[in-house]
């Protein structure tokens, strides 16, 4: 039976990212159609951006864009040369750590307006 490991855990966190991606994608999309309706109905929309509570939304957003385009280069290099999955492990720990230095600097600067106006 298999009991998981980090090959699970980026597929899992690769799946669900692009889910949340799309699902921006789709909202962006309901967003900027709404200047058929008007400047002032558009206006409206954009509004909900700059509320507070948008920013750890926006954080999430670029944390899983970051994460499903840097996985997305794993899977790229696997695919490209097949003898690297016997380094799959090191490979996943790399882009881990990775990930968490270009994130905690991202979090500071996005979400520093929530803590120091």
């Amino acid at each position: 039976m298999y009991r998981g490991g980090p090959g699970m855990l980026a597929w899992a966190l690769h799946r669900l990212t692009g889910v949340a991606v799309l699902v921006f994608l789709l909202l962006h999309i309901v967003e900027t159609s709404m200047l058929l309706y008007g400047p002032e109905a558009y206006n409206h929309a954009l509004a909900l951006y700059k509320q507070p509570w948008f920013k750890p939304l926006e954080f999430l957003l670029v944390a899983a864009v970051v994460y499903h385009a840097g996985n997305g280069l794993v899977v790229m290099v696997l695919d490209l040369f097949p003898h690297a999955t016997r380094h799959y492990r090191t490979l996943f720990w790399v882009g881990a750590v990775a990930y968490a230095v270009v994130m905690v600097p991202v979090a500071v600067i996005m979400l520093r307006p929530l803590v120091a106006p």
